[in-house]
């Protein structure tokens, strides 16, 4: 049997040599490695910020409910195992190797028939979640909708598209109502739709396709939250809309941007509801107040925070986040993107905000990083924040570490790629 590194090692070469297949030939291997699924209810959740977020409250509500719940998303910070879950459970290294052979020898002798990086990985989570057998499958769209390998499964319990904005444009469009459609590629007959409603043209898209669908769909926007007290490290708001009202919902987090995603939560929880009687007002409240998700405003050390907003939507929310948080010092941001973001939008809105004192700009370990000379370039413009610029995020991080008075806050943002090197770096600290 090969170890856990080589399988890893494996599918990290597949976008080397294969290429993505379509929806027919992903539900054909499905059906071929998995089977049929059964008696698990799933709920497809697509968007362009806040996916992963929206998974991790309704899985937490559903545990609160009494329920198993298997969990597939994209992508993960620091090991690939974290895009397969059970029960808040990652998959084993032993039990991800296993799926990984399984899946490996059903696959065709030709070549151009492998699936792609997101397709092996997704038939992976379907085969672990066929012999756990959970009450509830919650998937994650890797990019866009339509396309996507998790929309071969035909027939979800109920659907989920969070907040749409200008992100992967080279594949999904390069207007709202594009990226819009691509993702509302995902809403089929029969199954309820809960949406981000941000107006324009994004959400009149997604209106249009519900009514030609003949489905029910509850709108979230800002009109439906109301009542939101930011506290101490915590948040608590009212929630209204047509179907669902709850007073004071609670949330462990200072990131503002999470309320639409509980919100989100929320109704979705009270469509499953219906069907289901253990998923009460009691479980809900309980669920969005315990949930948990990495990398999203976590305090990873007193006074230094983890924010993945990698694209223009995800940088207006994390500075709206950081305007929203008492800071007795100065505001310090590690800052590190790769070169397929708008990134030079990015940095003018950091430093058109005014809230940090000075950033530490990194090149990522990764191919895909900002150039050290492309960084220089556009950081180097702005009179207004004290920039340094550094090659790796290690340096940069201990740079700004030996900097810090007692009451400055580190916030680091940018790339997933960056918040996984810096929550390795920091678990590793204590042993330097």
């Amino acid at each position: 049997m090969i170890t856990y590194e080589e399988a890893e090692q494996y599918i990290l070469g597949i976008p080397g040599f294969a290429r993505k297949h379509t929806l027919e030939d992903t539900r054909r291997l499905l059906q071929k490695i998995a089977g049929d699924i059964g008696g698990s209810k799933i709920i497809h959740v697509a968007g362009t910020n806040g996916k992963g977020s929206v998974c991790a409250y309704l899985r937490s509500i559903l545990m609160e409910s009494g329920r198993s719940v298997g969990m597939f998303i994209s992508p993960h910070l620091e090991t690939m195992r974290e895009r397969i879950s059970f029960n808040k459970e990652l998959i084993s290294r032993e039990e991800f190797v296993r799926v990984f052979e399984r899946v490996r020898e059903a696959l065709p002798e030709a070549s151009e028939q492998h699936p792609s990086f997101f397709e092996f990985l997704f038939l992976m989570a379907m085969l672990y979640f066929r012999e756990k057998e959970p009450e509830y499958i919650i998937l994650e769209t890797g990019l866009g909708g339509r396309l996507d390998a998790t929309n071969s499964v035909e027939k979800p319990e109920l659907c989920v598209i969070t907040e749409i904005g200008y992100d992967h444009m080279q594949y999904l469009g390069d207007t709202l109502a594009q990226i819009a459609g691509e993702k509302a590629g995902i809403i089929k007959e029969g199954v309820p739709l809960v949406f981000a409603d941000r107006g324009g043209e994004a959400s009149r898209v997604l209106r249009q396709r519900t009514q030609e669908k003949g489905i029910l769909s509850i709108a979230v926007g800002k009109d439906n939250i109301s009542a939101v007290n930011i506290g101490n490290k915590t948040i608590d708001f009212s929630l209204h809309t047509g179907y669902y009202n709850y007073v004071s919902l609670f949330l462990n987090t200072t990131a503002v941007y999470q309320v639409e995603n509980a919100s989100l939560a929320v109704c979705a929880a009270g469509l499953l509801a219906e069907r289901d009687a253990r998923i009460c007002e009691e479980t809900v409240r309980r669920g969005v107040e315990r949930a948990v998700w990495p990398g999203r405003m976590e305090e990873a050390l007193p006074g230094v925070y983890l924010d993945g907003a990698h694209n223009e939507d995800g940088i207006e929310a994390f500075l709206s986040s950081v305007k929203n948080t008492d800071c007795g010092g100065r505001r310090l941001l590690l800052f590190g993107v790769v070169s397929d973001k708008r990134y030079e939008s990015m940095a003018k809105r950091i430093a058109d905000a005014g809230l940090f004192r000075r950033a530490a700009v990194t090149v990522l370990e990764s191919d895909r990083s900002v150039s050290y000379n492309r960084l220089q370039e556009v950081w180097g413009q702005y009179d207004q924040i004290n920039c340094s610029f550094h090659e790796s995020a290690e340096e940069a991080f201990r740079c700004l570490l030996s900097d810090r008075e007692e009451a400055d806050i580190i916030y680091i943002a940018g790339s997933l790629y960056l918040i996984g090197q810096l929550k390795a770096l920091i678990r590793r600290m204590p042993d330097d």
